[in-house]
């Protein structure tokens, strides 16, 4: 892809970094944003851009933007809008000799204000709210991939709706990406003393209330398998086996399709719904069950006959047993992921063709 130079006209750099921000690049890792990198150069010419460079600022200001706002289309947004303000830095003529520090600066600054606008809507949303899920194929490394479930799972970053802005970011930026107590008090405009009480009060909260990732991989996918094979077979005594005690379900459908109106505990509960989603989904002409990982965690996702996204189940997996499911149907929040099927006409055919007790046996693939 050609890049343009500082001198073009602004509104067509603006349309290629729109571009460029949206190209595909490693979304949710947390290498290459850390503290170490905070002096890297761009480069002997530090006016001009090259193409590394706009993968860079992606692969800086997406994992940090949406571990601080919970939401892929609000980290989307936010990306974009700290790519325009380099370019137009880089326009103005400023030097930025810490192109990666640069970005982590403003895209956490950006984020902060952000989380403030977003709290507000979220005291309005429609349900519980669940964060937006990311798919990863499964095949990265095994210790990266606990590295990364470690600092992104669902249940994680729901937790992290809890801290105050600062908190959020002083514990990301010191825990996650390993910066220096010094460098957040510059990011966030504050005092070192200040960011250590910040990271303190975070990581207290967060210990207390975080998942522990206590079973290995293939116990947690031989889990979901077990999982996904009761569901499918109606099987209410083998879900509940699989189910910790005080289970919990929570589903997000942000008012725009059906979804729990508040979350449901306890194992005998839950297998129930469970087993009613799967009855519905039943009287569809068809649909599958596929295992897949959700935020490098285990999880499924529920695809119609034309393979279009119906919902993505996130699983949290510790001791065995499962502790938690949080299904996420709201649109707004899986557009990312590929095609969506069309809820309301899937609901409204099977309401005229299905007969109680009657349905197709679901498929399940890996």
């Amino acid at each position: 892809m050609p890049v343009a130079a500082c001198g073009e006209d602004l509104v067509s750099l603006e349309a290629l970094w729109r571009q460029a921000v949206t190209e595909a690049v490693p979304l949710l890792s947390t290498h290459g944003v850390g503290r170490e990198l905070m002096m890297s150069s761009t480069g002997a010419d530090e006016t001009t851009f090259r193409e590394h460079d706009l993968a860079q600022v992606r692969a800086v200001s997406f994992p940090i933007a949406y571990r601080m706002l919970g939401t892929v289309a609000e980290a989307e947004d936010l990306v974009q809008e700290v790519s325009l303000r380099v370019f137009r830095a880089i326009e103005r003529g400023e030097r930025i000799a810490a192109l990666r520090g640069y970005v982590a600066t403003v895209t956490t600054r950006l984020a902060i204000n952000e989380l403030a606008s977003a709290r507000r809507r979220r005291e309005q949303y429609v349900g519980e709210w669940l964060p937006a899920p990311i798919l990863n194929d499964g095949d990265d490394d095994p210790a990266e991939r606990a590295e990364l479930a470690d600092s992104v799972s669902l249940a994680l970053l729901v937790v992290l709706e809890s801290l105050s802005a600062q908190e959020r970011a002083a514990w990301l930026l010191r825990d996650v990406f390993g910066y220096a107590y010094r460098e957040i008090a510059t990011i966030i405009e504050t005092s070192e003393d200040n960011v250590r009480q910040l990271a303190s009060r975070a990581r207290r909260h967060i210990e207390a209330r975080r998942p522990r990732f206590e079973t290995s991989l293939e116990q947690r996918r031989q889990l979901t398998d077990r999982f996904l094979a009761a569901a499918q077979n109606g099987d209410l005594a083998g879900l509940e086996a699989l189910l910790a005690n005080d289970v919990v379900l929570t589903g997000d459908g942000g008012g725009k399709v059906p979804a729990l109106a508040r979350s449901l505990h306890g194992r005998r509960c839950v297998a129930r719904m469970l087993l009613r989603w799967r009855h519905v989904l039943d009287r569809l002409p068809s649909f599958a069950l596929r295992p897949v990982e959700v935020n490098c965690g285990p999880g499924v996702v529920v695809l119609d006959d034309q393979r279009r996204l119906v919902s993505v189940w996130a699983l949290e997996i510790a001791g065995g047993e499962i502790r938690a499911v949080s299904s996420i149907v709201n649109p707004d929040k899986l557009a990312h992921l590929g095609p969506l099927a069309d809820f309301a006409a899937l609901t409204s055919g099977h309401r005229r063709a299905a007969s109680p007790g009657v349905g197709r046996q679901p498929t399940a693939d890996r």
